[in-house]
């Protein structure tokens, strides 16, 4: 499908997007997505409606509606989508996250000192707040009755904060939940770089789960590397979630054990179905659903794979970083609005 420029520009404008996308949309068969016959589509669908009542448009409520229907879940997909790959420059990179799991209490103690906190007013109101290095060497928010929970080490709270969501354990064996609530407005810094810098990890060794190790053996030096990123997550309590369910995600719905997928909002429909294709020692090809987004999550072929709660998903989500390639699958209208060409 060709359509004229000025045509385009006025269609991306009509849709919300940067008029710089126009001839970045390429349409392809599902006979070309890898493994497509084989996933499980009913498990898919069964995620896909967990959000799709949330997402806006005449469009997306019809499909939403017909999902709702006792039919043949790949065919849904085959008649109601058209596969479509966004063009870009930028090398796909998929990682993995997850819900974590760390052990606390309500109360500061001796061994659990360092606060997780709820949302300060500065933040509410928006804008750019203070540093992390503010916020944990200067104590700014000392004393306001914000803290939700404590912990061993701030290395929790800086992870926990990665993920976006987690449970604290308490001592009594219950577990309170948390969410996340708002952040400084500080763009997210990756640490591992600096560990390359400093000779600690090879270039080809950083992954969460090795940061997070160096960091834990080294209280002092890892403070000052986990500083170099000033964006800092607070949190919210969540009692309203059943245990045996996911967190909740940017749809404020929870989210499903690998088939959930966090992406950038600025090219992807939260609430869209998306093709995966990740390769690595841990290949999938799976349909996901765009159901959470993630500060790290910029650009059109970066997403991260949602693993599940606890250590063992935590483990399973930090030994992921690979390449590959994510497919949109739009609705048939939108679809031809946004394709360029063959």
């Amino acid at each position: 499908m060709n359509f004229r420029p000025q045509l385009l520009a006025t269609i991306f404008v009509a849709f919300g997007l940067p008029v710089n996308a126009v001839d970045t949309y390429k349409a392809i068969p599902f006979s070309a997505l890898n493994g497509w016959q084989e996933d499980d589509h009913a498990a898919a669908l069964e995620t896909f409606k967990v959000t799709c009542g949330g997402m806006s448009g005449e469009v997306w409520q019809s499909l939403c509606a017909v999902a709702e229907q006792n039919l043949n879940t790949r065919l849904y997909f085959e008649t109601f989508f058209q596969p479509v790959m966004i063009k870009t420059t930028e090398p796909a990179l998929f990682t993995g996250y997850y819900e974590a799991e760390i052990d606390g209490s309500l109360t500061r103690t001796g061994r659990f000192r360092y606060p997780i906190y709820g949302v300060p007013d500065e933040v509410r109101a928006g804008g750019i707040w203070k540093t992390r290095r503010d916020i944990e060497e200067n104590k700014v928010l000392k004393g306001r009755g914000l803290e939700l929970a404590w912990v061993e080490n701030l290395a929790d709270i800086f992870f926990l904060q990665i993920q976006g969501s987690g449970r604290v354990r308490l001592q009594d064996g219950s577990t309170i939940r948390l969410g996340f609530g708002g952040s400084n407005g500080r763009r997210y810094q990756a640490i591992g770089s600096h560990l390359v810098d400093l000779g600690v990890l090879q270039e080809h060794e950083v992954s969460a789960n090795r940061i997070k190790q160096w960091v834990l053996n080294n209280p002092k030096k890892g403070q000052e590397i986990v500083w170099e990123n000033p964006a800092y997550v607070f949190f919210r309590r969540v009692d309203d979630v059943p245990s045996d369910q996911g967190p909740l995600g940017a749809m404020n719905r929870s989210l499903t054990t690998l088939r959930t997928l966090a992406v950038d909002p600025k090219y992807v429909t939260l609430g869209a179905p998306i093709w995966l294709e990740k390769g690595g020692s841990r290949p999938l090809n799976r349909l996901m659903i765009a159901q959470d987004t993630g500060s790290a999550i910029i650009g059109p072929q970066r997403a991260d794979v949602f693993f599940g709660t606890g250590d063992q998903a935590g483990i399973a989500a930090g030994l992921i970083k690979d390449s590959g390639r994510m497919i949109l699958l739009l609705p048939i209208q939108e679809a031809r609005a946004r394709v360029s060409g063959p």
